[in-house]
């Protein structure tokens, strides 16, 4: 028997009103801030990704699905997804548009990662990308629109984690005394993080093993080495989650994976989760849309893990429903007439159903039942003779008689009025 790849799933018909319901939510409150959606590919070159992330972090040295398209080409499945939406917004001149430009997307992503509860090979992202504002406001609309979004899906346990990464000049600044650091606790460090030292040695105080955790308590802070344009920045970002009543907590700790992030990067955690216990995260790229071939545009985003909320997400929440309509049709004519009423209250939009197997009315009720239709229609040759059919509410089990022809209006008014 062929089985799924280890680290994807399926998700099934059961599951999918979950995660209809966070997808719904997040373009509702991502509509809501003026973010339009935008759908790129799932797989580009792969030298977009090696650009933008960065050639040594683990995405691009580990954890990418690459391969050789036919002409020899390398492709890579996409591992996330800022990288892609800045790549259509430089190829389409988006910079040109005097509207603001923001983007909202949702959809697969690709990491060959260890699978564990929340974290997959093919995983699911909802994120947001802002362009052209350099203003500390932009940082605020985006973490706010996070934190609206998950709260409303009432996610418990959530913290929101900021921390100023600064300019490219005050990392520049900051790293050699961090690597002076690093390289004084290395033996009491992981094999990751030594490796680290040398590659990306910022990714060294986000690592979550105790050891390195403990060995890198008293590294120096990058902090005191921002510029006063840098710490001004933060400060009004600050400022402006307490105008809009976003709780925080400054995190010196919190770097982000990627490369192309400065100033403000962000977090929000679940204590839920275990030490894997990020929901969502981004920060501020100003200078990735140039990296990438663009003119000198700020940018500003985030995305979400649909897995992990949908793993989060309480079992009380009320998700919405569209009550059903079932077609009971037994009997010679009564099936005939019974199949094009099926397709007659379709078209008049009132979701139906009939199971083609059943043959007696106790096999047509027990399938109403499982599949929790709010209505049952009864059409057997004599209601047929009749030209009126018995419809019954599933629910109060009260029953009334209603002209076949009338059936498509009369059930849709009633699942509009409910």
């Amino acid at each position: 028997m062929i089985k799924a790849i280890k680290g994807v799933k399926d998700l099934l018909p059961e599951e999918s009103p979950r995660w209809r319901f966070i997808e719904d939510t997040a373009r509702r409150w991502a509509l809501c801030y003026g973010f339009q959606e935008i759908r790129v590919p799932i797989f580009e070159t792969t030298t977009l990704f090696a650009r933008s992330i960065g050639a040594t972090t683990d995405i691009v040295e580990k954890e990418m699905y690459t391969f050789a398209d036919r002409d020899g080409s390398s492709l890579t499945l996409r591992p996330e997804g800022t990288a892609g939406t800045v790549r259509a917004f430089i190829e389409h001149n988006r910079a040109a548009d005097p509207r603001p430009q923001k983007f909202c997307y949702v959809g697969p992503m690709f990491r060959h990662e260890r699978p564990q509860a929340g974290r997959l090979r093919q995983f699911h992202q909802f994120g947001v990308e802002s362009f052209g504002v350099s203003d500390p406001r932009a940082d605020v609309e985006v973490m706010s629109l996070l934190w609206r979004l998950l709260s409303d899906l009432t996610l418990p346990g959530l913290t929101l984690e900021i921390n100023n990464l600064g300019y490219t000049g005050d990392r520049a600044q900051y790293t050699p005394i961090l690597v002076a650091f690093l390289k004084s606790v290395e033996s009491r460090l992981c094999g990751n993080c030594r490796r680290r030292i040398e590659t990306n040695p910022l990714r060294v105080l986000d690592c979550k093993v105790p050891d390195c955790r403990v060995a890198t308590e008293d590294a120096p802070r990058l902090a005191d080495s921002l510029s006063s344009a840098a710490r001004d920045h933060f400060e009004s970002v600050t400022a402006g989650l307490q105008s809009v009543g976003i709780p925080f907590h400054l995190n010196p700790r919190l770097v982000r994976g990627l490369d192309y992030y400065c100033l403000t990067a962000f977090e929000v955690t679940c204590s839920h989760l275990g030490a894997q216990n990020a929901v969502g995260a981004g920060g501020r790229y100003d200078g990735l849309v140039e990296q990438l071939g663009g003119s000198a545009v700020p940018a500003v985003g985030f995305a979400v893990g649909l897995e992990r909320i949908a793993l989060m997400l309480p079992e009380t929440v009320a998700l919405p429903t569209r009550p059903r309509v079932y077609v009971a049709a037994f009997g010679t004519q009564a099936v005939k007439v019974g199949f094009t009423l099926l397709d007659e209250l379709r078209r008049t939009g009132v979701p139906a159903d009939m199971d083609f197997r059943a043959a007696s009315l106790k096999a047509h009720l027990r399938q109403a039942d499982r599949l929790e239709a709010l209505y049952t229609i009864f059409l057997g040759d004599d209601e047929i003779a009749k030209g009126v059919a018995t419809v019954r509410n599933m629910q109060t089990k009260a029953q009334e008689d209603i002209a076949i022809s009338q059936l498509p209006t009369a059930l849709h008014t009633r699942l509009i009025n409910r």
